[in-house]
């Protein structure tokens, strides 16, 4: 398809097949990571499925697996794929570095099978989302220098003067998380799958929260919100609404992000004034997410009837609503006196799920069945019926996922926060987690039924790569025909 418009001079010849390469394997880790979470939801809710092969498969092993697969695996292959995809169109340019563009591929796959071996081998430094031993993380640094090279070599070859601003939040990404990185993963080693950090006690633990945070910052919003500044003005087929707010947003989210992280210690050994930092700046950053949020959304201006027959479009749009929401809870639990109620509860679950399935999984949805069609050379997906039950069984299943969470864990809140007159406490802790219980069933089916909503993607994505275009599935959209 490239080719013959590059014949005619309309574009260079562009690198789609390390994109669909990457978009692909986005649909499988989004499964593998999913499912996993979906077992591990279900340990709660049936303890005994810890021990079927125990140690190897306890929650403890699991969690951090299913943190790295759908973050850096799902998560990961989607920035790549469409970063990829949009420096070439915007920049009108292929991708530069050569070999080093199959490299970050093959590269990033490897650190992510090599994460789902060691983890559930209890082979783990410990520290949240970087949990990955020292040699997994050098190869992840060397993969990732190549990401950087190969992503601003080709803005630096662009042959238009202008660099879309979804470049301006790509690029920030890969350099932040580039150096998140490197700070935060400076070890002593001990043997080959053992280390300690450099760092100790309250300095490891800000170091930690400084990088903890900003992955949330950089890697699951900088990022995304690059895929939302092109893929919804594409998919909606309007401009966005104001080009000068987005730069004001970038500047503004990336100039605050950085200073956010210490809201996670809360009334721990960290000085107060770090924290009190921590929690203002977390406020302040609700006005640029609602900026980004209000823009994404007021693109639609003049299309909202396409949403009528676009699921595709409805996936984007809906998860800029969950990031909405999930950018407003987040500063309201960095203040403090809501903290010393929602730390440690299963509120915070709920918090992150809302950004994660809400926000991250939607748009990055949305986003792949944009371009699976372009990249296999379809006009649509085999089945946009298919696209419209995906839509409505992941919403359903964020829902109930997030509300047991939002109910459990003020519920949770409040009874660890119980005291007789005596002194002594109401609730055992026994007895809060006995009253989670029904919580942790409804987390479990909606979990799954988001899961369920993946392999209905998974099935379409196959049809779409295999089926000829002269067998649809359905009729094409009114829409789409327009």
């Amino acid at each position: 398809m490239s080719s013959s418009l590059a014949a005619r001079g309309d574009h260079p010849v562009y690198d789609y097949k390390v994109v669909r390469q990457f978009s692909v394997m986005t649909v499988v880790w989004g499964i593998v990571g999913m499912a996993v979470g979906v077992l591990i939801a279900a340990q709660l809710v049936w303890p005994g499925l810890n021990e079927i092969w125990a140690p190897y498969t306890g929650f403890g092993r699991l969690r951090p697996l299913h943190t790295n697969a759908v973050i850096f695996a799902f998560g990961g292959c989607a920035l790549f794929a469409t970063s990829y995809y949009v420096v070439q169109r915007t920049s009108q340019a292929p991708l530069f570095g050569g070999w080093l563009v199959p490299f970050t591929f093959w590269g990033w796959q490897a650190v992510i099978v090599l994460a789902a071996i060691t983890l559930p081998l209890g082979m783990t430094t410990t520290k949240e989302y970087a949990e990955l031993e020292w040699p997994i993380s050098m190869l992840l640094t060397v993969v990732w220098v190549a990401y950087g090279i190969v992503f601003f070599g080709t803005i630096a070859k662009r042959t238009v003067s202008h660099i879309y601003v979804a470049n301006w939040f790509y690029g920030a990404f890969i350099l932040t998380i580039g150096v998140l990185h490197v700070v935060n993963n400076v070890y002593i080693p001990v043997n080959l799958w053992k280390s300690y950090s450099v760092y100790s006690g309250t300095t490891d633990a800000m170091i930690q929260w400084w990088y903890g945070h900003n992955a949330v910052g950089f890697f699951l919003t900088a990022g995304f919100l690059g895929i939302m500044y092109y893929f919804v003005p594409k998919q909606a087929n309007r401009p966005v609404y104001s080009y000068q707010l987005s730069i004001v947003h970038f500047w503004a989210l990336i100039s605050v992000y950085v200073w956010a992280g210490a809201h996670h210690l809360h009334y721990s050994a960290l000085p107060d004034w770090a924290q009190s930092l921590g929690m203002v700046m977390s406020l302040i950053l609700l006005a640029p997410s609602w900026g980004g949020m209000i823009n994404g959304v007021m693109t639609l201006s003049g299309a909202w009837h396409k949403l009528r027959t676009d699921p595709t479009l409805r996936f984007l749009v809906v998860s800029l609503s969950f990031y909405g929401l999930s950018t407003f809870e987040g500063p309201m639990m960095s203040i403090k006196t809501v903290n010393a109620l929602s730390h440690n509860t299963d509120w915070t679950i709920g918090h992150v799920h809302a950004g994660a399935l809400g926000w991250v999984a939607m748009i990055t949805i949305g986003a792949m069945y944009h371009l699976l069609p372009i990249l296999f050379g379809r006009k649509q997906m085999y089945s946009v019926k298919w696209i419209n039950i995906h839509f409505w069984l992941s919403t359903v299943g964020i829902v109930l996922y997030i509300v047991a969470m939002w109910v459990n864990g003020i519920m949770q809140g409040l009874m660890w926060r119980a005291f007789n007159e005596d002194g002594t406490l109401t609730y055992s802790f026994v007895e809060s987690v006995q009253a989670s219980y029904p919580g942790y069933i409804v987390r479990f089916l909606g979990g799954a039924i988001f899961l369920l909503g993946m392999l209905l993607m998974a099935w379409n994505l196959w049809r779409t790569a295999t089926v000829p275009e002269s067998e649809p599935a359905d009729e094409v959209p009114v829409e789409a025909k327009a």
